[in-house]
């Protein structure tokens, strides 16, 4: 499988028996080789996977499968969140948001979409385009290449389709292959993986099987890699900071809202109504008025009253 990763157009020289250092060599390995160097392996839809350093490609194509030991992966599974629709032609961006575990956004997300993924409406099914979930999950994983005795490690990402579902037989989904090793009282770092395109499926799926365990000398190799920094690093950058992306996403300003205009009220003074005081009309008698009898004219009334009744 080594010749598969190989830099080299010819493999029929015979190989030296150890690693060859020169002044020359170590001068150009401490002048170019620094702690920011970064290497991926990538999974491309045509079937094929290719390595990289830096976002750059090295070395040849590798057709359809490889063996590799994974080293090092995260407890759960990570979530990433790009808004934009991926573009190739277009310059590549970082995500606006993503976790590492699943659980809230990362401090260097610089469009976080919610305070914690369970919360966020881009893990809602139907989010997405297809009707899945706007943030998808992913797993990144860091291993090495069987036959590759410098121990190089390399970041390698696993899409959301290659991870969940049910295994046949040894050939297993990656959540799966992780839970069939340890079934079998194994793990991902004690046996040598084969990652493959699955053939029975259109779309990009990658599939796992365990090839065999490692031997004392690739043991000895894991443990070492294991220590070194750059094992957890690949679990937790995406692969956009491991190619050296820096170009932050757009990010649309939000819409301030409308808040309603107040007019100032200018309060008028009051007139003092001093209230008209109407007399109440008396009533009108219906008889007509008789005249007032007084005195002595009151006597005679009386007088005439008692002849009239003798």
């Amino acid at each position: 499988m080594s010749k598969d990763v190989s830099i080299f157009t010819s493999d029929t020289a015979l190989a030296p028996s150890g690693k060859r250092v020169t002044a020359l060599s170590q001068k150009l390995a401490t002048s170019r080789t620094s702690t920011s160097t970064t290497r991926r392996i990538q999974a491309n839809i045509n079937g094929t996977f290719k390595k990289s350093v830096n976002g750059d490609q090295i070395g040849e194509i590798i057709r359809g499968e490889f063996n590799a030991v994974i080293v090092n992966m995260l407890t759960n599974v990570s979530r990433i969140y790009y808004k934009e629709k991926f573009d190739p032609s277009k310059e590549a961006t970082l995500p606006n948001c993503w976790s590492n575990q699943g659980d809230k956004p990362e401090a260097a997300a610089s469009d976080p979409q919610s305070p914690t993924c369970s919360e966020c409406a881009m893990n809602i099914k139907g989010s997405g385009e297809t009707g899945g979930r706007a943030c998808r999950f992913q797993r990144r994983v860091s291993l090495m290449l069987e036959g590759d005795d410098s121990g190089t490690i390399y970041q390698f990402n696993i899409p959301a389709k290659s991870l969940f579902g049910k295994g046949v037989g040894n050939l297993h989904p990656f959540e799966s292959y992780v839970n069939f090793l340890v079934n079998n009282t194994l793990s991902p770092d004690s046996v040598v993986t084969t990652i493959a395109f699955n053939p029975n499926v259109e779309t990009m799926e990658l599939v796992f099987s365990p090839v065999r365990e490692v031997t004392d000398a690739e043991f000895d190799l894991v443990l070492k890699a294991q220590e070194n920094p750059e094992s957890k690093m690949y679990t937790q950058l995406t692969v956009g900071q491991v190619d050296k992306v820096e170009k932050q996403p757009a990010i649309q300003a939000p819409v301030a809202e409308a808040k309603p205009v107040v007019e100032e009220v200018v309060e008028e003074p009051i007139e003092e109504v001093v209230a008209e005081v109407v007399e109440e009309p008396k009533k009108r008698s219906t008889k007509k008025d008789e005249p007032e009898v007084v005195g002595a004219e009151m006597a005679s009334i009386i007088e005439n009253w008692g002849s009239d009744l003798d």
